[in-house]
């Protein structure tokens, strides 16, 4: 614990020294929307305000990547929505997986049971006895 607070202030100090350099945004701005919407008893580390700037910049570059892909000269609306989607509807992205996993696992169920069955009722790669084919038949 000592060691991880020593590096905590080793960062914060490193921080300070290169400030605004390399971030994306204006640090003030990040951080007075991250109070906005935190609980007010939080206090946020400066490794956690400089990480989620470069955060916040590393979406920007994404997006933009997927609006270069259009062949338009021009960004329109429609564009920057349908590039922030997963951004927008992370909520509902992750309970459609949730739910097609929840599915997926009802399928492997299904065929678990149902190869125990072919495996039971079948005997599949069963050899017959030996009595059997010693039979005087043949």
């Amino acid at each position: 614990m000592i060691e991880e607070e020593f590096n905590e202030e080793a960062f914060d100090e490193m921080v300070d020294d290169e400030e605004n350099e390399k971030l994306p945004f204006a640090k003030a701005e990040v951080v007075r929307l991250m109070k906005q919407h935190l609980d007010d008893d939080k206090m946020i580390r400066e490794r956690v305000k400089v990480e989620m700037n470069k955060f916040l910049g590393d979406v920007l570059e994404n997006v933009c990547k997927q609006l270069n892909q259009y062949p338009y000269s021009t960004v329109e609306y429609e564009m920057l929505k349908e590039s922030t989607y997963p951004y927008r509807n992370i909520e509902r992205i992750n309970e459609e997986k949730l739910r097609i996993l929840k599915h997926l696992d009802a399928i492997k169920a299904d065929c678990d049971a149902l190869s125990m069955d072919v495996k039971a009722t079948l005997k599949i790669n069963d050899r017959p006895d030996q009595d059997e084919e010693e039979d005087d038949l043949f």
